[in-house]
């Protein structure tokens, strides 16, 4: 004998409907890589979300292709966390910090088809350009103003592809054991090895990290996720935050100590969250301006 709950696959597309209408006022801030500071809500990322799944859909990407990031923790990048996987394709979160062999090496491995980069990160695909030829489309990640010169082909702007797109689309249902996203190993044992993440496991790990006993995440809480989007879905925490409405403080390329205190006193976040390395640079800054240990 079955149940008679409502049954709906577990999509992290149903994360962002319900932040879209539980939560739709919660704050998103954001460290730009064109150096200002970005606020929006999340009503404002579900909106832009649909208009990348339109724009995936105009560029032929279907269920199970992969389309990657190469990216700061930053509001655009939320977007396609959303955005992406709620099509059915996968995102591949590509880490900017491994040797350009490897970069290469987990591109073509991944047979990534189209490549979102950052502004800071171009340098990198140009470098290696002629050696992922599989990559059909390279989306800069800027305003138009900012569009930098490349000497990358089918290179397009972020903000006007995404002007041109309805924000109208329904996300599709499909099988929750689904690819969502995937990153790969630091390759210290040979090659890369590429990790793949389920709909349904990412949602359940999302669900369970907010409890009191990890990371205690509720609608009243602001958090700082220095850990990187690029590895490890940031812990998951873009997930999270869309089921409890927390307040996100991105802290973009501004990994240093004065661009992290800088945010920490304006947003007032209440759990921040990276490895020691980052912490003790953000402690030394601290010390170097007289200010005794504690943030908030």
């Amino acid at each position: 004998m079955l149940g008679q709950i409502m049954d709906r696959p577990l999509l992290v597309s149903t994360l962002l409907q319900h932040a879209e209408s539980t939560h739709g006022s919660s704050e998103i801030v954001s460290r730009r890589c064109e150096g200002d500071i970005h606020r929006y809500t999340m009503k404002d990322a579900a909106r832009r979300a649909r208009q990348i799944a339109n724009l995936l859909q105009q560029f032929g990407i279907q269920q199970g292709d992969r389309v990657a990031t190469l990216a700061w923790n930053n509001y655009r990048h939320f977007e396609l966390y959303y955005g992406i996987s709620g099509t059915g394709a996968v995102l591949h979160t590509i880490n900017p910090r491994l040797f350009a062999e490897q970069l290469v090496y987990i591109v073509n491995h991944a047979e990534d088809r189209v490549i979102f980069v950052d502004l800071t990160f171009v340098p990198l695909l140009e470098a290696v350009k002629e050696q992922i030829s599989g990559v059909e489309k390279i989306v800069i990640m800027c305003d138009e103003d900012k569009m930098p010169e490349t000497s990358l082909a089918n290179a397009f702007c972020y903000e006007t592809l995404i002007a041109q797109q309805s924000d109208q689309y329904e996300w599709p249902e499909f099988d929750e054991r689904s690819a969502c996203s995937m990153c790969y190993t630091s390759g210290t044992t040979g090659n890369p090895k590429g990790v793949v993440y389920s709909h349904r496991s990412t949602v359940i790990h999302a669900l369970a990290s907010i409890g009191e006993e990890v990371m205690g995440l509720a609608s009243t809480s602001c958090f700082l996720p220095v850990v990187p989007m690029f590895h490890v879905n940031a812990w998951g925490t873009p997930y999270s935050a869309a089921i409890t409405g927390a307040k996100q403080v991105f802290p973009g390329p501004g990994m240093d100590g004065a661009s992290l205190w800088e945010l920490i006193e304006a947003e007032k976040p209440d759990l921040l969250l990276g490895v020691p390395t980052v912490w003790l640079m953000l402690l030394n800054h601290m010390d170097s301006i007289g200010k005794k240990t504690g943030v908030g």
